[in-house]
């Protein structure tokens, strides 16, 4: 145990998004999962969707905080709010008294049962992990302790219960520890992320990780003979050369008087869908973000219907590095990171208190379908009807649009994003 309580030490959560299947790796394992799915506990739906429409405002309520700070506005911008929420929601059982409220209060989770938020999480959990030939999801959740420190088992058995999760007990005196670590987080994002942790200090205490994995095929795929360069408008006037992917067929679409929507679904089940929002020309992708909310966002899907068009979208590959923290504070949770208030007892009997987080994310959308992956690290430091026939539509996706990868069962949007500048 550490007996300087002066000393600083931190948690790391590392959140990442990838398709692979789970793999244990290096260190002394204290538990692992199972490779079956753990039974949840009942809990009708009317509970799971509360806590599903209180990630959705989450999502949002983060996605536009974000963009508030000047290095993301008007940049390509992609994040993995189900990944963020769901750790954060593990993290609740880590903390007590206000620091608990705040971060309940930010995930908008005030008004449910503890035992409600696990339940629902991990029959969601078991939900969004699939496999098939065309679609595939995997989730993974790790917990990397500094041998120095102890964890309390209560805390260990619900992060293993309800959030699946692996404890691994390492020396973080150990020059290897990171390496470790980050070769985890690049096997669960079968290599799109090769690397989440920087450095870790014989004073850090714990590293919580979760890792979310998506490829989809598209259900009608893009011909790649047809892709071919048209300008694309990431600034008005200004367009350059993009390889514009086209495709023609029955879609889910709605044409909004600012925008235009349209559904791409995934797999032979097509019940996972990447959304892309265009803004009119009359309007911008701005104004557009200044829109998203949970209400917004069910009332715009619930006018999409089935129509023949052809979409010409670009092909986009992105990658998001964020440091959240003030994020975070910013949207309320800041107990957490204060070291004179901050209350984590529930996970160790060390003060703790919030050191960082930080937030990676990449997404590739090509012909075949689509690739993504994101990390977000938390440093906790330790201190004291049917419509009238109409015409076919055409979507040309030729300037900034928003898009969200969202499975529809349970209304979960895995990825959301900005596309500025595909290139």
């Amino acid at each position: 145990m550490v007996e300087n309580q002066n000393i600083i030490l931190k948690i790391v959560i590392t959140f990442l998004v990838s398709l692979i299947g789970i793999i244990s790796l290096g260190g002394n394992h204290l538990f692992t999962p199972s490779s079956e799915v753990i039974a949840a506990e009942s809990t009708t739906p009317t509970k799971i969707s509360k806590v599903v429409a209180a990630q959705l405002r989450f999502g949002f309520n983060l996605f536009q905080q974000i963009q508030t700070y000047p290095t993301a506005a008007n940049q390509n911008l992609v994040i993995a709010p189900y990944s963020i929420a769901q750790s954060l929601a593990m993290m609740r059982n880590a903390t007590s008294s206000s620091t608990l409220e705040e971060i309940n209060k930010t995930l908008n989770l005030s008004d449910l049962e503890p035992s409600t938020i696990d339940n629902s999480y991990q029959k969601l959990l078991n939900t969004l992990k699939t496999s098939e030939a065309d679609v595939q999801i995997a989730i993974a959740t790790s917990v990397w302790l500094n041998q120095n420190i102890t964890l309390k088992q209560q805390f260990v058995n619900d992060a293993q219960k309800y959030y699946q999760a692996q404890v691994t007990n390492l020396n973080f005196a150990n020059p290897t520890a990171k390496n470790i670590i980050n070769k985890w987080v690049e096997q669960q994002t079968v290599n799109k992320i090769p690397q989440i942790v920087d450095q870790i200090s014989p004073n850090d205490a714990v590293y919580l990780i979760n890792a979310i994995y998506f490829k989809g095929n598209w259900t009608k795929q893009f011909d790649p003979t047809i892709t071919k360069p048209q300008p694309f408008y990431s600034q008005p006037n200004l367009p350059k050369p993009q390889p514009m992917m086209q495709n023609t067929g029955k879609y889910r679409y709605y044409d909004h008087q600012q925008f235009q929507a349209i559904r791409l679904p995934y797999g032979e089940n097509a019940e996972l869908g990447m959304y892309i929002f265009l803004p009119k020309e009359t309007s911008n992708l701005k104004k557009f973000n200044q829109q998203l909310n949970g209400d917004n966002w069910h009332e715009w899907l619930s006018q999409m219907r089935s129509r023949q068009g052809t979409i010409i979208l670009p092909r986009f590959e992105l990658e998001s590095e964020i440091q959240l923290k003030d994020i975070l504070k910013g949207l309320g949770i800041k107990e957490a990171f204060d070291p004179q208030k901050a209350d984590f007892s529930p996970m160790t009997s060390t003060p703790v208190a919030i050191d960082n987080i930080k937030h990676k994310a990449v997404i590739e959308v090509s012909e075949q379908g689509t690739e993504a992956a994101g990390v977000t690290s938390i440093g906790i430091s330790i201190t004291s009807a049917m419509p009238k026939a109409t015409p076919p539509f055409t979507m040309n996706v030729n300037r900034p649009f928003f898009f969200a990868i969202c499975d529809d069962v349970t209304e979960t949007i895995l990825f959301m994003g900005n596309v500025v500048d595909p290139q």
